[in-house]
């Protein structure tokens, strides 16, 4: 028998990989100025359900308000937004 059909026809499986409920920053104007915003904030908006990981903030939009975001991944398009609007993004493990 070929060896091709003696090996098992399994997926390929990552363990580490690591899934995130994505947030664009648009939707980040819902909240004041100055606020510090973090995963339990976006849970009690309503703007994320409770699932994977952690959140990650992407940069689709704009944003208009200075705010301080804390969130387990950040785009380089979403960091570069959020201090440009004058907050501050913070990586939570």
């Amino acid at each position: 028998m070929r060896l091709l059909r003696r090996i098992p026809k399994r997926g390929f499986n990552r363990p580490d990989k690591r899934t995130y409920r994505l947030l664009p920053v648009d939707r980040l104007n819902c909240f004041e100025d100055g606020l510090e915003v973090t995963v339990a904030v976006l849970m009690a908006a309503g703007l994320i359900k409770s699932g994977p990981e952690g959140v990650k903030v992407l940069g689709g939009g704009e944003l208009n308000k200075k705010l301080t975001v804390k969130a387990q991944a950040f785009s380089a398009s979403a960091r570069q937004k959020i201090t440009a609007a004058g907050g501050t993004v913070e990586v939570v493990a």
